[in-house]
């Protein structure tokens, strides 16, 4: 099992910043990938940035250039830097760690936080 404690929603300004941070504490695998998703009300869940035991990055095109996605080790703590921010990123931020098995993955979401865009 993996738990995941989510932290760093509110609410902001357009044109605002905030830090989600997501710590991961249990069985962590050594080949595994940590993401961020939303969902907005009557919206579906996407696919907001990932990253992966390697380092590697990948951002939604809606977010390029303004939320970075980066990971302490250390700390087994992903952040999502979320800059310049719009009303239409409202929405609960979920983070999700998956491990890779030899066989299977294994899925694990944290609770979400509500961030809220508005003047």
């Amino acid at each position: 099992q993996v738990q995941l404690v989510e932290s760093g929603g509110g609410l902001v300004q357009p044109g605002g910043s905030l830090r989600l941070s997501c710590a991961a504490s249990g069985n962590i695998f050594s080949i595994h990938t940590e993401g961020w998703y939303r969902q907005a009300p009557g919206k579906e869940r996407e696919l907001v940035a990932t990253i992966s035991s390697s380092g590697d990055r990948n951002h939604a095109d809606s977010v390029k250039g303004r939320f970075t996605i980066s990971r302490d080790n250390a700390r087994n703590t992903m952040y999502l830097q979320m800059n310049s921010l719009k009303p239409e990123d409202t929405a609960v931020y979920y983070c999700k760690h998956t491990n890779i098995g030899q066989f299977y993955e294994y899925n694990y979401w944290g609770q979400g936080t509500q961030v809220t865009v508005s003047s």
